[in-house]
């Protein structure tokens, strides 16, 4: 009797468990990508239904991983696909999250490469519209993103940034006594606050010294960019996203400014999300209705 009983209430946790992912309109997925040198490590949010959807490669921030600060990717993902029939994948760049690569691989190139081999992956999915990809990024996941569209622009067909830094020669961030410190010893080491330390490459500040981000972007890319920042931002100075859509173009670039939000979106500082939720929901149709643009094109 109480095999029998045990054996109900695991088929009744089962379908309770089958019904709440068929109500959530989402389904997420952890895979692993084969990289050039690594494995990816990352995560799939799919709306529910046949598709095919467009997509958006997330990449984060300096420290982070792919569920990002405070957890706001993985915030903003499922909503992305619930409302706005988005499918996403977010990645761990290495050294970060569960990537067992070594920080002293991250530059930019290996960040380009990363994100297009995601979204490589995501073009394989019998339920993605594959001309239809675009790429998110936050802080330098920004940066990232802004080169990834101009080095694949047959790739990447739209772009959104959140507080995005095409310089990462900031404040207190990286400067030019830890670029003497990275000539000296191949690395220099970064410190933070949340997480351990990180070695920090030759390569990586020999890219951000020498590499016009900027200059990069306007020459290689003429799809659009949205660019999201905090009024309140004092890691990032919000000008950027105004100088980040001065690049552009493409007239239907924009800036969105969030007041009093700083640049980890308030994500500690709001039990109800509030200027995160407000990110999304500018970042939602926006994306949408570029790359549902961008799909009208390809099939008509």
């Amino acid at each position: 009797m109480k095999k029998i009983l045990s054996l109900m209430l695991v088929l009744i946790l089962v379908l309770c468990c089958a019904a709440f992912a068929e109500d959530a309109g989402y389904e997420e997925t952890v895979v692993t990508i084969a990289g050039a040198d690594y494995d990816i490590p990352a995560t799939v949010c799919m709306p529910t239904g046949e598709g095919p959807f467009p997509a958006v490669v997330m990449l984060h921030g300096t420290g982070s991983t792919r569920d990002e600060a405070g957890n706001g990717y993985l915030y903003a993902a499922p909503v992305l696909a619930e409302k706005y029939g988005i499918a996403t994948i977010r990645i761990d760049f290495p050294g970060n999250g569960d990537s067992t690569a070594d920080y002293m691989q991250y530059n930019f190139k290996s960040a380009v490469a990363d994100a297009k081999a995601a979204a490589d992956y995501m073009a394989g999915q019998e339920n993605i519209n594959g001309d239809a990809i675009g790429v998110m990024g936050w802080s330098q996941g920004g940066t990232d993103a802004l080169l990834a569209c101009a080095w694949e622009p047959e790739t990447f067909k739209s772009i959104v940034t959140w507080a995005g830094a095409p310089d990462m020669m900031l404040d207190g961030f990286f400067s030019e006594e830890d670029y003497a410190e990275a000539k000296e010893n191949g690395f220099f080491v970064m410190e933070f606050d949340w997480r351990d330390s990180l070695n920090v490459s030759l390569q990586w500040c020999d890219d951000v010294a020498n590499t016009d981000v900027l200059g990069e972007f306007s020459n290689g890319y003429t799809g659009p960019v949205l660019a999201i920042a905090g009024t309140n931002d004092d890691t990032v100075d919000p000008e950027w996203s105004e100088k980040i859509v001065a690049a552009s173009n493409n007239k239907k670039s924009a800036t969105y400014f969030i007041e009093g939000m700083d640049h980890t979106f308030n994500v500690f500082a709001e039990e109800d999300l509030h200027s995160l939720y407000d990110a999304v929901d500018a970042t939602g149709p926006w994306r949408k209705e570029r790359l549902e643009t961008v799909s009208f094109f390809v099939l008509f």
